[in-house]
């Protein structure tokens, strides 16, 4: 289902002639409003009527997570403060957080991005959302939420954990559609088994993942014990939060809501301009936000841009799923490496769950040292330990392949891995400390 066609389905040229109307009016309104951004467009001797097209985009400086922590926490406003509705901040436990104010508008328009995404799995307002986002400064959960009056549908806020609430809720009150992120959703799963319930047998047919990096292992995973369709979506609090891009029924590539924020795709260390379909970071521009607008904000996040027909209808610009970030990448002994990609080597690998953990030290040669824990089906667990070695041995030789590093693996029961209810911790680096 197509939550809004004649933005969604819009031909391109009217696309790219509401993009630069909506571009060119946001540099005139940050140059004017915001001194952050006028100083910025001052030094680089560019005014908003050097503006004549989208590719000018490219004259315009980048805006980073330290510009938003450095202005904290007004700085970045475009509007009066009288006109702020509400307010969010990031979800890290580090440094200064980074704000992001909404005016009504802006509330307006977050509705209506979630509202999209949730058509895109399926959703109507027929079903019934259990959010298990976490509600709060968090923007997951109030994300959602707005989405789904959007849409029409019926919500209950359940927030993040408590977790045996809400597998009685997800049977009483029959939720149809779940969100929260994949690994909570896994989690889940298990207390379900262990509790012996057959989420097979409940009326839950979809589910809307996000606020961390997975897998095609963990999206069959999820389907398998839900016996459900499982959707990948985007978003980031700086821009807006969820809502940003999200996958339809065909779950190949992510839509990008591209009549609201403009996509980049960037070469991480000269910033320039890549073209679609070469992998790159993930640059956004914010085309119709009023209280808190950003110009080209570098998202750090690795993926590249696809346009071509989707079958369902859309003719939005896709992101490929994300391969990793530029800053949780790992340096092994010279080697780049992102947490995504041992989960993507892990996948070919039978035996093993979708749940891992890599532990990065510095050994007594001062040469960096990798130890990564991968949960193992009980049934590998037996009294034949050479299928423990076979299999120890299996991942060692495909990490060493596929990456060009070498691991020590260490296999551990299926639990053992300490669970999250919001985003995952994949990595545990020592060589700080």
């Amino acid at each position: 289902m197509i939550f809004n066609p004649e933005y969604e389905a819009m031909d391109e040229d009217a696309r790219k002639k509401l993009q630069f109307a909506r571009f060119k009016n946001l540099v005139e309104k940050l140059y004017a409003d915001v001194p952050f951004y006028r100083t910025k467009l001052n030094d680089m001797d560019v005014k908003p009527r050097d503006i004549r097209s989208l590719a000018d985009i490219s004259k315009l400086p980048f805006t980073i997570k330290t510009d938003l922590r450095e202005t904290y926490p007004y700085g970045l406003l475009a509007c009066p403060l009288a006109e702020i509705e509400e307010v969010h901040l990031s979800s890290g436990t580090t440094g200064i957080p980074v704000v992001d104010a909404y005016t009504k508008k802006d509330i307006h328009i977050w509705g209506e991005s979630m509202a999209r995404t949730l058509a895109g799995a399926g959703g109507t307002r027929n079903d019934t959302i259990q959010n298990g986002y976490g509600y709060g400064l968090f923007t997951g959960g109030l994300g959602v939420h707005y989405g789904a009056k959007t849409l029409g549908a019926n919500v209950i806020p359940m927030s993040s954990g408590n977790t045996q609430r809400q597998l009685m809720v997800m049977q009483s009150f029959g939720s149809t559609i779940l969100t929260c992120t994949p690994s909570y959703a896994l989690f889940m799963a298990e207390e379900a088994a262990e509790a012996g319930i057959d989420l097979r047998k409940l009326p839950l047919n979809k589910g809307c993942f996000g606020a961390e990096p997975w897998s095609e292992n963990m999206r069959r995973e999820i389907e398998s014990r839900y016996g459900m369709k499982a959707y990948d979506i985007y978003g980031l609090t700086e821009i807006i939060g969820p809502g940003v891009a999200f996958e339809c029924e065909v779950q190949d590539g992510l839509h990008i809501n591209e009549d609201l924020f403009y996509p980049e795709i960037i070469e991480p260390l000269t910033g320039k301009s890549l073209p679609d379909g070469e992998k790159g970071e993930l640059v956004f521009t914010t085309l119709t936000k009023e209280g808190t607008p950003l110009l080209r904000y570098r998202t750090r996040d690795i993926t590249f841009l696809r346009r071509e027909r989707c079958a369902c209808g859309r003719t939005t610009v896709k992101m490929n799923r994300l391969f990793g970030r530029t800053d949780d990448m790992l340096i092994i002994r010279g080697v780049n490496v992102f947490p995504s990609q041992i989960e993507q080597a892990l996948i070919e690998i039978e035996g093993t769950d979708p749940h891992y953990l890599i532990v990065v030290t510095r050994g007594p040669s001062h040469l960096d040292e990798v130890e990564l824990q991968v949960e193992v089906k009980q049934a590998f667990f037996s009294d034949e330990t050479k299928d423990l070695e076979g299999l120890r041995t299996k991942i060692e030789t495909v990490i060493k392949s596929k990456l060009m590093i070498s691991v020590k693996v260490k296999l551990v029961e299926p639990k053992t891995i300490e669970r999250s209810m919001g985003k995952s911790k994949r990595v545990i680096d020592k060589r700080e400390i």
